[in-house]
């Protein structure tokens, strides 16, 4: 391992982002830790075009930890629809009453006593004391790892425990010697990362631009660059079928909450049935016989309802769209069943309700589901866009 990369990496870094870096993005220059951890917490599994249209829309409706902590959690997730990843906002809403209880809104300087925060992992906690309050903490993100895998020459899997400790060593080694260096050293680590080492196309090897590590990088030097840091092959996503209700009374639609601990947890959606594993054969599902019947299909969907009642009130059954949706480790097809009622039929469970489409934007939807109801709501004249 080369000394002298160790000694003056974090010079040519911080260099770098002066030159190169990415400048002027809302939250940066700041030290409140409220909006650092907000920014830090949309970022993940989110890309920063996003972000920087989303941020400051959750910024003015929850400017502060305490007013998160008062907002009731389905606020919450209405104004997060759309980024996905819904935990994030389950665990925002968790961590800004934790704050308040534990520290009395204020958020810890000490990287592991945020480490102890709802939904904030080592690596996040590092970024959030570095930007906030310049601790020298290390960050360890995908792009940091990618980073240090290559100019270091680590192999092995970077999932794999032995060497992602060696990661952890090597960033805290890194650190400039200066903590006032650490919000543009942080920043500049992340930048570096998803704009110039990049995954599939680093500049070293597209030749737009010369890295500055480029005599040093082992994996340049050896021709690894592609294949550092090494992955484990992953299995091929498993795929999915499920039914889902779409009853409708009037101008209103019965909308069900889902599990905490489930797929878009805590959100409202249309009441569905149990996902069955996708048949590769060809012959036709339940979902598609024409002998399904209302009767059939609140069966599937509401299986712990007696639905005596709101089966008379229900007049016709049509099958409509199917909708492909595309998690990280899964795909589903969601089967959508019309179906009309005479009255809204009052069901046992809370979590079921009727909602008026005007009304839809108040709450958290799954991006497909809000996708499909926002057009019946502009059919009736209504927008449920935030």
């Amino acid at each position: 391992m080369s000394e002298a990369l160790i000694q003056h990496f974090s010079t040519k870094l911080l260099a770098w982002h002066g030159k190169d870096g990415r400048q002027g993005l809302p939250w940066q220059s700041i030290r409140d830790p409220y909006a650092v951890w907000v920014s830090e917490i949309m970022l993940q599994q989110t890309q920063v075009a996003t972000v920087l249209e989303r941020y400051p829309r959750f910024m003015k409706r929850f400017p502060n930890v305490k007013g998160l902590a008062a907002a009731p959690v389905d606020d919450v997730l209405a104004e997060w629809a759309g980024l996905g990843y819904y935990t994030r906002a389950r665990n925002l809403h968790a961590c800004a009453k934790q704050v308040m209880v534990e520290f009395g809104g204020t958020f810890p300087e000490d990287p592991a006593l945020l480490e102890q925060l709802k939904g904030i992992g080592r690596s996040t906690a590092g970024a959030i004391a570095s930007f906030a309050f310049h601790e020298r903490a290390p960050i360890l993100d995908a792009n940091v790892k990618r980073i240090l895998a290559r100019l270091f020459g680590i192999d092995g899997a970077i999932q794999e425990k032995a060497v992602n400790e060696e990661l952890w060593l090597l960033a805290k080694t890194l650190l400039p010697k200066k903590s006032s260096d650490m919000p543009v050293y942080t920043q500049a680590l992340m930048d570096f990362g998803a704009t110039w080492c990049t995954s599939r196309r680093p500049v070293c090897l597209s030749g737009e631009r010369k890295c500055p590590f480029e005599k040093e990088c082992q994996a340049n030097l050896s021709d690894q660059v592609l294949q550092l840091p090494r992955k484990v092959i992953k299995a091929k996503s498993p795929e999915f079928n499920c039914d889902m209700l779409l009853l409708r009374h009037g101008d209103s639609v019965l909308l069900q909450r889902r599990p905490d601990k489930a797929i878009w947890g805590g959100l409202w959606s249309l009441p569905e049935s149990a996902w069955r594993a996708k048949e590769k054969s060809t012959k036709p599902s339940v979902s598609n016989s024409a002998a399904f019947t209302v009767k059939e299909l609140f069966q599937l969907v509401l299986p712990d309802e007696k639905t005596t009642t709101a089966l008379k009130n229900c007049q016709s059954i049509e099958q409509g769209v199917e909708i492909k949706h595309i998690f990280t480790h899964r795909r589903l097809w969601m089967q959508i069943w019309h179906v009309t009622s005479r009255d809204a039929v009052k069901f046992s469970s809370d979590d079921l309700k009727w909602v008026p489409l005007r009304q839809l934007g108040k709450y958290g939807l799954p991006q497909p589901i809000k996708l499909l109801l926002q057009g019946l709501s502009l059919a009736h004249g209504d927008d449920l866009r935030n």
